[in-house]
């Protein structure tokens, strides 16, 4: 009789979890929701997040607010989101350099990729630029290839940090191609663009929100996209496929994530909102004039994402001794 008593108790309890959480995601949202980007405004992430947060609050019926918490390699704002309630309202837009990037970079991390966060949807995927700065004599990827491999060491590429997409990115060319160049990591895009701008560093692989602008106008020279494909905004400039370097490509995403223990509805119902509001004609052409690819995925394919990249991540990493110091 007290099993069959524990029984009823356990079912009960399961009825009453599933129906609260039935409740909960048909009054959800009853507030605002906020964005936590783990960057500071401008460039791929922060760009991600402002082009979802106007459609996504028209789609789902409340106000959706950006809220900026750069520093510590975007370890303030994954801790934030982790350690949040998993109601639906605290939600993490994720970079990948980040996401399978620190756990690589940092013996003793504040969180875990997998374990404390929800996979909402992948949102943007954004290519990356290998630009330099006109003083760099040279019109092509195998002419700058060669020219790197002819002065070793006297070329300086910026990155957007220690640990950085930039900074692994370009780790990673250096590899492939066997050339020398010097590091010089700053803390985000703003400051290392202007430098390269400046000519006081000649190289900068980074995504085309940050270069695009300026590979337009001819203040840099665009020698490759490091995507499958051409960008849209910079059609003239080849893939390092079609510039003679098969072998190297890098691609930089953005996820939107929830803490973990969202209640299954509240997922679904923000991951069908986010494919409705990507899926509006005037986000794909706000995307394209921004640089950005979007590019969605349910929750299983974000999280099958996560787990495929974590480990390649670490391989690249160690092999070129990337640290955070």
């Amino acid at each position: 009789m007290n099993k069959l008593r524990l029984t009823h108790k356990l079912l009960a309890g399961l009825v009453f979890t599933a129906c609260a959480q039935i409740l909960c995601a048909q009054s959800y949202p009853d507030k605002p929701i906020t964005l936590v980007v783990p960057n500071p405004p401008g460039g791929l992430v922060d760009t991600s997040a402002r082009l979802l947060s106007e459609p996504l609050s028209r789609v789902i019926g409340q106000t959706v607010v950006v809220d900026n918490k750069p520093g510590a390699s975007g370890n303030i704002a994954y801790q934030y989101v982790a350690n949040a309630k998993p109601d639906g309202y605290t939600l993490l837009i994720s970079y990948s350099g980040y996401h399978v990037g620190n756990p690589a970079l940092m013996d003793k991390l504040p969180w875990d990729p997998i374990k404390d966060f929800s996979p909402i949807a992948l949102l943007t995927v954004s290519t990356n630029v290998i630009a330099v700065h006109p003083s760099v004599p040279v019109n092509n990827l195998k002419e700058f290839i060669a020219y790197a491999k002819a002065n070793p060491g006297k070329l300086n590429y910026a990155s957007q940090g220690n640990g950085s997409v930039s900074h692994i990115g370009t780790e990673m060319f250096k590899q492939t191609t066997g050339i020398d160049m010097v590091h010089v990591p700053y803390k985000g895009s703003g400051p290392a663009i202007q430098d390269v701008l400046a000519g006081q560093v000649q190289v900068f692989i980074s995504t085309p929100p940050s270069l695009m602008q300026h590979v337009q106008s001819g203040k840099l020279k665009g020698l490759a996209v490091t995507g499958k494909n051409r960008h849209p905004g910079m059609p003239n400039v080849p893939t390092t496929a079609e510039a003679g370097l098969p072998s190297f490509q890098l691609e930089s995403w953005v996820a939107l994530f929830a803490p973990a223990g969202t209640p299954a509805p509240v997922v679904s119902k923000l991951t069908a909102s986010v494919k409705k509001s990507l899926s509006l004609p005037e986000i794909k052409e706000r995307a394209d004039a921004a640089g950005v690819e979007l590019r969605y995925q349910n929750p299983a394919a974000t999280e099958a994402l996560v787990k495929k990249e974590l480990p390649y991540w670490n391989k690249a990493i160690k092999s070129a001794n990337i640290t955070l110091d």
